[in-house]
């Protein structure tokens, strides 16, 4: 969608508190994005009524500012221009400033983001910065603007003294305009049923997504698409089930190099574990340093998915040092897992991660510092400069793995391993990166279902107790069964009151995880609720779909996402824990609503089946009835565990594993234990194999394709 239309674009070549003694409104938020803006001499206000009756009454334009906390730009900017008094003066006495933290509020975000992304054909990203009309309506936007204009770029100050300028001499105009943009995203964004789509709704969906995805593989250093290369997890996973289902070669060599070369890049870090959110270079060299919880739990079940399917011990390393990393520093004592952590550390990108060869050279013994060179490739100029610094570091190193796959020398690979924890040793002394610590309750939903599954898969029981503590917790501190209510951020003690379907849909997948690797009938319990309450919440009986925010008063347009982005998009999670949850306790009306939901997308899943790989995985489900592992007996015998490893020992995307306990199916309640053992039956519809206590014959049954009448 392009915005082209008159007044704004022609006229205009891309945070607001007051002077009140040093601390603004943002001071009393929870958010810690807005708490960095707390001191700014903007008077800002957080997302609300209050800020849109202010602008309405004074009949001033709103400068609308989103970003979040480990956000390097947003950092750049707000030293820039928002600590800036004069700057700042300007703001506050011709526009309503307002900050939103889009992590709090992606609802918010999703909006103004397509906005800008219509204003500018397609550049768009954080700090977003938007002016809005008193009534919401977006009019014009972009991301970091410099405080200064150097040739073609506007700057701040300028961009900001035109914009007020032309509200005073053509407000009308501006409204015109905007009134237009309102609209075309109400027709662009929102998704109306067709007739007969469901028809297009068909098997070969999934190998096209696939294909579409493959077309813009990079052979040479691994990934999808060009620089800067984002890590898609959800992306790599469509064609990782391409190569397994498909029998697809080139796809599985495209993942296999994709996995590797990520993580011998300076993207992970080879000293602490855990993926930075994206690599500036094609190489996965050197990274935006920021880490980001999502990231990291969705990669790790990727890693897990590639372990399983290739049976590749490297991935389930690399799945191992992303728990260590999130167990170690993203966890609150209490079981939540935090949200992020930032890029910069005493104001310059990568401080903390970076190394000179000088440092190196003082640290290491002469064994160690000669396999740290070989192997990480060390120089004395370094590799990374920090651009968006005045006064950069200057020779430092990223450490990314030079030669990924080749095999080290016993001697090198002992001295690496020495001089790797000295290093981590002594960068623990460093100032440690800024940390979000705030709990978002979708992020978590991912983090669970990779630790559920991480269980299983490397056997690993510390990370089943992990995800029984973030369980307990989130079931105990943000949820209400009364009104079967799900909060969406947790800090400082206090729960927000957002509704966000992420926040259902991606915990409803991650305690189903944890149920399939359990058994546990209190777990699903708790799932079939929460399902009831993202069906109440946000499902639109009407057209399918499942609404991204229930804030309709709030926002200008509700959406329905239904693409992939970095974080998976709401409908496709909620799609596909529907038809899990429907399989596991035969409610067949779940089935139906999540299948009119992939019909209400049917057409654009056709035409681009690639952006919305989430929703793929769960047309799969409705394509063939599911594998169902029944395993009968008691959960916490070592027979069943043994049972439910060799269930989840296979890559098979398209299963569901169950007790016999509890709120399942009728059928499967029927099913008991042989002999006296334990007892596993694999069955699609109402066929299933011989029932069978050998964890051999389970994991054969689930490769030997769907169930035959014995």
């Amino acid at each position: 969608m392009k915005w082209t239309t008159g007044l704004v674009l022609a006229g205009l070549a891309g945070l607001c508190v007051s002077a009140r003694g040093g601390e603004n409104r943002l001071a009393k938020e929870k958010s810690p994005y807005l708490q960095q803006h707390a001191h700014n001499p903007v008077d800002w206000y957080p997302w609300g009524e209050e800020a849109f009756a202010k602008a309405k009454a004074e009949n001033k334009p709103v400068f609308l500012s989103i970003g979040y906390s480990t956000c390097h730009w947003c950092h750049v900017m707000e030293r820039e221009s928002f600590e800036n008094e004069k700057v700042a003066k300007f703001m506050n006495e011709h526009f309503v400033c307002i900050k939103v933290d889009r992590e709090e509020r992606p609802d918010v975000d999703g909006i103004y983001i397509t906005a800008v992304q219509a204003m500018t054909q397609g550049n768009a990203g954080w700090p977003l910065n938007v002016f809005l009309t008193p009534e919401r309506k977006p009019f014009f936007g972009g991301t970091y603007f410099p405080p200064e204009t150097h040739g073609r770029s506007i700057g701040f100050q300028d961009l900001l003294g035109r914009v007020s300028d032309m509200w005073a001499k053509s407000e009308a105009d501006i409204r015109k305009d905007s009134e237009t943009l309102s609209t075309m995203l109400n027709e662009g964004l929102v998704v109306k049923p067709e007739p007969g789509a469901a028809g297009l709704l068909k098997p070969e969906l999934i190998p096209k997504g696939a294909a579409a995805v493959m077309k813009t593989y990079d052979a040479k250093d691994g990934g999808f698409g060009t620089a800067p290369k984002f890590p898609q997890p959800s992306v790599v996973a469509l064609v990782l089930r391409q190569a397994v289902t498909g029998g697809d070669a080139a796809a599985q060599a495209a993942v296999v190099h994709t996995l590797k070369q990520m993580a011998a890049g300076g993207m992970y870090d080879q000293v602490g574990d855990g993926f930075a959110r994206y690599s500036t270079d094609a190489k996965w060299l050197v990274p935006h340093f920021e880490k980001m919880l999502y990231d990291n739990a969705q990669l790790a079940s990727l890693y897990l998915d590639a372990s399983v399917a290739f049976k590749d011990p490297a991935s389930a390393e690399v799945a191992r040092g992303i728990f260590r990393y999130v167990l170690r520093d993203m966890t609150h004592a209490a079981g939540g897992f935090f949200s992020a952590e930032d890029a910069d550390s005493e104001g310059q990108e990568g401080k903390f991660y970076c190394w000179t060869l000088e440092e190196l050279t003082a640290l290491l013994t002469p064994e160690e510092l000669a396999a740290v060179v070989a192997v990480w490739g060390v120089t004395k100029e370094g590799n990374f400069v920090d651009h968006s610094n005045p006064k950069p570091l200057p020779d430092l190193n990223v450490l990314s793995v030079v030669e990924p796959g080749k095999k080290q020398a016993p001697e090198v690979a002992a001295a690496l391993g020495s001089a790797r924890k000295k290093l981590f040793d002594v960068r623990a002394k460093r100032v440690r990166p800024h940390r979000d610590d705030k709990v978002l309750v979708s992020w978590n939903g991912l983090m669970l279902s990779a630790l559920a599954r991480g269980y299983v898969v490397l056997g690993d029981d510390a990370l089943l107790a992990a995800a029984r503590k973030n369980f307990s917790w989130v079931k105990q501190t943000l949820w209400d069964e009364k009104t079967k209510t799900l909060a969406h951020r947790w800090r400082d003690g206090e729960a927000d009151k957002a509704q966000l379907l992420k926040g259902y849909a991606c915990y409803l997948q991650g305690a189903l995880d944890l149920y399939q690797v359990t058994l546990d009938p209190e777990v699903l319990a708790f799932s079939r609720s929460l399902g009831e309450g993202m069906m109440e919440k946000f499902y639109d009986a009407k057209d399918g779909g499942f609404y991204d925010s229930t804030a309709a008063g709030e926002l200008i347009v509700r959406l329905k996402e239904k693409d992939d982005n970095a974080e998976p998009s709401g409908n496709g999670v909620a799609v596909r824990a529907l038809l899990q949850l429907s399989a596991i306790t035969d409610q067949p009306a779940l089935k139906e609503k999540a299948e009119k939901s992939l019909q209400l997308f049917a057409k654009e899943l056709s035409t681009s089946p690639e952006g919305a790989p989430g929703l793929l995985q769960g047309l799969a489900l409705t394509v063939k009835e599911p594998f169902r592992v029944v395993i009968a007996g008691d959960p916490a015998s070592a027979e069943v565990k043994s049972l439910v490893k060799a269930a989840w020992s296979v890559y098979q995307p398209d299963k569901v594993v169950l007790g016999n306990a509890g709120p399942v199916e009728d059928f499967a309640k029927t099913l008991t234990p042989k002999d006296g053992k334990a007892a596993a039956y694999v069955c699609t519809g109402k066929e299933c194999r011989l029932p069978t206590s050998d964890p051999a014959v389970v994991a054969g049954y689930l490769k030997a394709g769907p169930a035959k009448k014995e």
